[in-house]
């Protein structure tokens, strides 16, 4: 089988692609970051290479199991309450819902979306697992956690006029940039910024704003949740290094330069908030720290430090989970890590 790296060569062959393109490749092509053998062990968790919000411990599917719980509330109780969670990963997400033994139980049907085989072997018992968006499953509930940082976009570069940025190979086998005119449907939004320092660069994610348009059009009336790190505005991050809000993660460190290591390590964005606007203007936007207050973390803790006080001589398992719990919630609530993500809320 080709290596991602070989895949995108013979697919440049002697011209070059778009750098959205080398981005859907790299990460999900033959032979990519999501999509690599099952002896590669890439994606979310403590052996992966990145650790999300799920993965810290099971608070944090405690306090999602509260906010579903309001929504179904809200929403009058219906039987059957459809949450889909894009971008899944192994599921943990989900197994710490359903252990949190929400109130809407009965009637929570669980789907989850996760492109990788590997990881989505992993999804629980309990949810029906799906490797594409399902077209004929209408949500209450749309949730994405990490998942549109990770959507290829076009990348954008100053040079006297903004340019678009295609990935051609060198003859020594390196990937390399290539400066050429927008593509007609960009040329209108992109030329909307004014001009700035040689070298600058900006992304347009127009996959991020399909996405959401998409689950709006399939869940008019669901409530949907994005859970990222992301900017206000695209201008924000002009006047930035790129490494500010392009990054690239592998084994649970920032990874070398983006054209780099191609299928090894994982390519994500800050996501740009005015661009989703364009789609539809958020509900909400708020701080994971504070949309995690909203929904009881604290109530939650307290209630871990009291029952591991209670059996603290004499500890079963489930004192050590909640004694677990104020450590969580630091590492979810720190504003300088994942505290700091945005939470963006449509319906």
């Amino acid at each position: 089988m080709l290596s991602a790296a070989e895949h995108i060569a013979s697919v440049i062959g002697d011209d070059a692609i778009p750098f959205d393109v080398f981005m859907s490749l790299a990460l999900y092509g033959p032979g990519g970051f999501y999509t690599a053998s099952e002896l590669v062990h890439h994606g979310a968790g403590r052996r992966s290479d990145f650790l999300t919000s799920p993965e810290v411990g099971p608070l944090f599917g405690h306090v999602i199991a509260r906010f579903l719980d309001a929504q179904w509330h809200e929403q009058g109780r219906p039987d059957s309450f459809v949450v889909i969670e894009h971008g899944a990963g192994p599921g943990t997400l989900a197994r710490g819902v359903f252990a949190a033994n929400p109130d809407c139980a009965s009637a929570l049907r669980y789907h989850t979306v996760e492109i990788s085989d590997r990881q989505r072997a992993l999804h629980p018992d309990e949810v029906v697992a799906h490797a594409s968006p399902p077209v004929d499953v209408q949500a209450n509930v749309v949730i994405a956690n990490e998942l549109l940082d990770n959507l290829p976009f076009r990348m954008f570069v100053y040079d006297n006029g903004w340019r678009e940025a295609w990935v051609t190979r060198a003859r020594d086998g390196k990937f390399n940039e290539v400066l050429r005119l927008p593509r007609d449907e960009d040329s209108a939004l992109v030329n909307q910024f004014p001009p700035a320092d040689l070298g600058a660069r900006l992304p347009i994610q127009r996959a991020a704003g399909d996405w959401l348009r998409e689950v709006l059009a399939t869940s008019p009336k669901a409530r949907v949740v994005v859970f990222d790190y992301a900017r206000e505005r695209t201008w924000d991050v002009v006047a930035l290094k790129w490494r500010e809000w392009l990054r690239t993660y592998r084994g649970h460190e920032r990874g070398s330069h983006y054209l780099s290591d191609v299928g090894k390590q994982d390519i994500t964005v800050d996501v740009m908030i005015d661009q989703l606007a364009l789609v539809a203007p958020p509900l909400s936007v708020r701080t994971q720290s504070q949309f995690l207050q909203l929904w009881g973390i604290d109530d939650l803790v307290a209630e871990g430090d009291a029952y591991w006080a209670a059996k603290a001589s004499n500890p079963d398992l489930r004192a050590m989970l909640m004694r677990s719990r104020s450590s969580e919630a630091a590492a979810l609530c720190d504003p300088a890590g994942l505290g700091g993500f945005s939470v963006i809320e449509w319906g």
